[in-house]
């Protein structure tokens, strides 16, 4: 029984909740001949068991029918945990497929008779798998709530394996709820309880996977490759076919957000291989649309839309909302590139409906900026304001929530700590009374020496009791301050942007009242055409605008401008201009877009800003300024 709660336990979650073992040919046929030469009993299923884990991961369809067989041999043994774990690695074979119904259904099946046949560990490994259910279907809250209650289970009975690679879980839930912060902790919390235990080293794997995602969700590509690269090199010696895959599509977007398009052509077609060697179809799917993304941007836009309606194919049945969205969106983009802009308006509108549907603000924003455009080119200039007013304000509203949260997450884990730091100092008092009292039990027969010394000792002992909480209170206060200057940095970034925004609604109410009198009063088209020309560019190139900006920009990056006018006394202020944008993170479309020129302009100006900076050609341009 002992052998078979070890195996079970490594089926746990999904995606960052992997798990694999090194697997090769010989241990397979070894166990197969075994499992053909032993009579019907309890070692047949475990025999069974042990075949489904070794091949579930190179070839599912062979792992389904082991457990298959496992369940029917257990059904007519009446072996009740031989039915629990074979319903769920069935359960688990449809969520490795994608098919979370199916998946749902059958973890619920095995939760139903760790109930009627109690086994804790069991029912808490099989709600961390719902667990992670909730999370890809979107329900983070749940998950959340459900995969802490298991973890506590793991800690209570010391199972630390199983409570690190929860804590792993966490940190994937927070990092969707872009709780950066939070998912950071728990991942590197969960690598810690890792580095202690022996077995199953290579789950290493999935938390260097996952801080891969997190650095890539923030920007930062290059430390996210290091992150994944080493995941990847981990997956391969253990042979884990699936997760190699998931990797290779991971690095491939990282390359691709590097503009380095072959190199992410090349790893999105790793991807593809092994998805369509294991049949896993949302990984054909996810690296079909990473090389349409591919084509895209190197503008070979037919190969681009041969990929990505491949992609859409399966989508439509095996793939997230989320996918299916982003991949309409983007054949509506490419279709919208080639000239077919009714096929375009038609994919977009899909996609709209569809992101609306799930709530995805960010790919909502994304989907509106493309189909403004998309108006714009075909002469619909009322439809491409209304759509433009709306990307611009979610785009404010996106950002406002990001900051609300950053700020409620530094609040929380402020708050956290300090309930930590008050319970270890009332545990520490406790200690020391106790200590006390058994001193004082001890003095009680003692001559009047031993009393001097016993009141000598505990006065040393009180002092440094007081020095110890001295030391405690300081640090304390010091951590207060630290979060307080960074929850009012914050508040800070959140005025400066809601001025930006009440500037920006100034300057859409003119434009809208210019467009109205155009309606009210057709004689006056020209007159009313050119103010609203001046209007555009009075806000893209205002200088007032720009001394706004930079006095509250000076203001969050402590006097950013000042810092380079001394430096680097000769810099121009388009040149701070640009630089601060950069200090922002801002895209070189982005930049473009907002000063109103050519992507290749900026490009040109980033050589420039560089040069006369006097930058070695090896030093990031993004990084110096950061580091200011």
């Amino acid at each position: 029984m002992k052998n078979r709660i070890i195996l079970f336990s490594f089926i746990l979650l999904f995606p960052i909740c992997a798990y694999s073992q090194h697997k090769n040919q010989e241990r397979i046929d070894s166990l197969f001949l075994e499992y053909k030469s032993l009579g019907d009993g309890v070692q047949k299923i475990e025999k069974l068991e042990e075949l489904y884990y070794e091949v579930v991961y190179t070839n599912p369809l062979k792992g389904l029918d082991f457990a298959k067989k496992g369940l029917k041999l257990s059904k007519r043994l009446k072996n009740w945990d031989g039915i629990g774990i074979a319903y769920y690695h069935i359960g688990a074979y449809h969520k490795l497929v994608f098919q979370a119904d199916s998946a749902r259904y059958y973890y619920n099946r095995a939760l139903k008779i760790w109930k009627e046949h109690p086994n804790e560990q069991f029912e808490a490994i099989t709600l961390g798998s719902i667990a992670a259910l909730e999370y890809e279907q979107g329900n983070i809250d749940n998950a959340i709530a459900l995969q802490s209650d298991v973890n506590k289970i793991f800690k209570e009975k010391e199972l630390w394996l199983k409570f690190a690679v929860g804590l792993g879980c966490l940190g994937d839930f927070h990092h969707s709820k872009g709780n950066y912060m939070s998912a950071y902790k728990y991942t590197i919390e969960g690598l810690r309880y890792l580095d202690t235990i022996s077995e199953e080293p290579w789950r290493d794997a999935d938390s260097r996977k996952q801080l891969g995602i997190i650095e890539f969700s923030r920007g930062n590509f290059h430390r996210s490759l290091e992150h994944l690269n080493d995941a990847l090199k981990r997956y391969k010696g253990t042979n884990d076919s699936i997760y190699m895959g998931h990797t290779y599509i991971d690095i491939g977007n990282a390359t691709h957000s590097l503009k380095e398009y072959d190199s992410a052509t090349y790893y999105y077609n790793r991807g593809l291989k092994i998805g369509a060697k294991t049949q896993v179809l949302d990984i054909q799917a996810n690296a079909l649309m990473g090389l349409g993304k591919a084509h895209t941007s190197k503008g070979d836009y037919e190969t681009a839309i041969d990929y990505l309606l491949r992609a859409l194919e399966i989508d439509k049945t095996n793939n997230t909302s989320n996918n299916l969205a982003l991949n309409l969106t983007e054949i509506g983009n490419v279709y919208r590139l080639l000239g077919k802009r009714k096929v375009a308006l038609n994919y977009l509108n899909q996609s709209l409906k569809l992101a609306d549907s799930i709530e995805a603000s960010d790919l909502r924003k994304e989907i509106l900026h493309h189909r403004a455009v998309l108006y714009q080119d075909i002469g619909e200039y009322t439809n491409a304001l209304t759509d433009f007013r709306y990307y611009q304000s979610l785009k404010d509203s996106i950002f406002n929530t990001t900051k609300s949260q950053q700020i409620e997450e530094l609040k929380t884990i402020y708050e956290t700590e300090k309930k930590e730091a008050a319970i270890a100092l009332q545990q520490e008092e406790i200690k020391t009374l106790n200590e006390k009292a058994k001193v004082d039990k001890l003095t009680k027969g003692m001559y009047a020496g031993g009393m001097f010394t016993f009141i000598s000792i505990s006065g040393l002992l009180f002092f440094g009791f007081r020095q110890r909480i001295r030391k405690n209170r300081i640090a304390r206060e010091k951590q207060e301050t630290i979060y307080k200057q960074e929850i009012a940095h914050k508040k800070k970034e959140l005025t400066s942007q809601t001025l930006h925004l009440v500037q920006k609604n100034t300057f859409i109410h003119e434009l809208m009242e210019n467009l109205e009198n155009i309606k009210n009063s057709p004689e006056k088209f020209k007159m009313e055409f050119r103010r609203i020309i001046m209007l555009l560019k009075k806000e893209n190139a205002s200088d007032k605008d720009w001394e706004v900006f930079k006095t509250y920009f000076a203001e969050v990056h402590n006097d950013f401008d000042q810092k380079l006018k001394t430096l680097f006394s000769d810099i121009s202020e388009k040149e701070i201009r640009l630089a601060a944008f950069l200090r922002m993170n801002l895209t070189t479309k982005e930049i473009a877009a907002t000063l109103n020129v050519l992507p290749d302009s900026i490009l040109k100006s980033k050589y420039r800003l560089k040069k006369k900076l006097g930058l070695p050609k090896e030093t990031d341009l993004n990084h110096f300024l950061n580091g200011l």
